[in-house]
């Protein structure tokens, strides 16, 4: 199995931004994490991140080429209003999981509506870097 995982706007400054939020492990550790977990139950995961849109489309469009099983993908704040991401979601067809460290539905008001979750097979909120790993789980038994 061959996964992508993409992270959205923001997520290179984990560790930084809201401790309270996100704690204080960086983005370099959750990629060393979900690499050193996921490495143990894939064949391949890559993980990419960017704090632009076109760039996160750019990603999702390269895994249709590269025969990519499955994306776990955290949208960051484009979660809430990038219908460009969605429908890159939707046009490349390959099972997604969205995550989010923190718990979007406990959260502002406008954290709560997620327009890109009707596109991927299931949504994970509210666990931390547990949530990836949830995902990566989630796709292998989908995709059995």
């Amino acid at each position: 199995m061959k996964f992508l995982v993409v992270n959205g706007p923001n997520l290179n400054f984990l560790g930084i931004r809201e401790k309270g939020v996100y704690g204080s492990e960086t983005y370099k550790e959750l990629v060393e994490y979900i690499k050193d977990v996921s490495g143990k139950l894939v064949e391949s995961i890559e993980v990419k991140q960017s704090n632009s849109e076109g760039e996160i489309i750019d990603f999702l469009q390269k895994a249709y080429y590269d025969k990519v099983d499955g994306i776990i993908i955290n949208p960051g704040a484009y979660t809430h209003y990038s219908y460009a991401i969605y429908d890159a979601l939707k046009a490349v067809s390959i099972p997604a999981v969205e995550v989010h460290m923190s718990d979007i539905h406990n959260r502002e008001e406008f954290r709560k509506t997620s327009v890109t979750a009707p596109a991927c097979i299931k949504q994970i909120c509210g666990k931390g870097k547990e949530g990836y790993i949830e995902g990566v789980l989630y796709l292998l038994e989908y995709l059995k």
